[in-house]
């Protein structure tokens, strides 16, 4: 793959879809308000990066990274759905030894998770808890994972918690996890408000999963409390709502950097937990995530904001706020 940052925007700037012809037609759209484009950035400079999700494996990961070199897909992180669990020793090592060689981050969840324990109520009409760790050996189950995998090499990991996200957050502080280590929150527990968001990262979040529907105003409000990089699924899965936001990618860089680009697909079986027995779906629907995201990415080309991406091998969040810790934490 050859591509290492996106070129700089023209001297004419960003342009929104169809705004020529539209223009023309006298329906222009509505001057932008300078204050609502985020102040915040990565350390980097940059405003954006990419991520492709549900990659459950070697063999998928392998497919990713051809897919993308075919297609010139800059990939920034790599993230996984099933959990470290669903991994032997020598395919979570198969997958940091490749993604470091694209110095790419690898992110594996922790597990155990309620939808998947013995637990019914995630399964009722209200959803109950989730996919929260129900109990003290839930917890200690992703604690485990966390040490197992941070012991593989693995420098990211995807938790679905608020107490999982601050117990490995203490952990991390107190040496029990390298420091470098970047925790990621779940699009499934995801915040939708200025003030949780904020809550995640003083939690110890270095990156935050928020839902797919939330308004472009939304982000706004959300970026006069918090700079903790935000995820957000260009397309969702069916299971959050199979929304597909392409044409507002532009607008949404601009409202919510930092961002992550989460090319994600609609219309696909759900794939979690991960096995042999959906090798196919696993493989088809990986390529086709790289493809959605070279659709994204000529899209911004188009509109001339494709400017301001991350170099590749990005993947550091930049400071954030946390929560204090008491000396016991330490």
């Amino acid at each position: 793959m050859t591509h290492t940052s996106a070129p700089a925007p023209t001297p004419e700037g960003p342009r929104r879809p169809g705004e020529p012809a539209l223009t023309a037609l006298g329906l222009a759209a509505p001057a932008d308000r300078p204050t609502d484009s985020s102040p915040h950035s990565f350390p980097d400079g940059g405003t954006w990066r990419t991520e492709i999700p549900s990659v459950e494996g070697p063999e998928a990961l392998g497919a990713v990274l051809k897919e993308a070199s075919r297609l010139d897909v800059p990939v920034h992180r790599v993230s996984q759905g099933s959990g470290v669990w669903m991994l032997s020793d020598a395919e979570i090592t198969e997958m940091v030894e490749a993604s470091a060689e694209r110095d790419i981050e690898l992110c594996l969840f922790t597990g155990p998770r309620g939808t998947w324990d013995t637990g019914a109520s995630a399964r009722t009409a209200s959803g109950g808890a989730g996919l929260r760790a129900r109990g003290h050996d839930a917890l200690a189950g992703c604690v485990e994972d966390a040490l197992r995998a941070t012991e593989l090499g693995v420098p990211s990991l995807l938790v679905a918690d608020e107490g999982v996200l601050w117990t490995l957050h203490r952990m991390r502080e107190r040496g029990l996890l390298p420091a470098d280590t970047t925790l990621k929150v779940s699009a499934l527990v995801g915040p939708v408000n200025p003030a949780s968001v904020a809550v995640y990262e003083h939690l110890g979040a270095d990156s935050v999963n928020v839902p797919s529907d939330l308004t472009l105003a939304h982000f706004t409000e959300m970026r006069r409390v918090s700079g903790v990089p935000l995820d957000l699924y260009v397309e969702a899965p069916d299971d959050l709502g199979g929304y597909v936001r392409m044409y507002e990618a532009a607008e949404l860089i601009r409202r919510a950097a930092p961002l992550y680009l989460k090319f994600g697909l609609s219309k696909a079986p759900g794939i979690y937990p991960y096995g042999a027995h959906l090798r196919d779906t696993a493989l088809d629907t990986a390529r086709e995530r790289v493809r959605r995201g070279r659709l994204v990415l000529d899209l911004l080309a188009r509109h001339r904001a494709d400017g301001g991406m991350s170099p590749l091998g990005s993947r550091r969040p930049g400071p954030l706020d946390r929560f204090p810790l008491t000396p016991e934490d330490r």
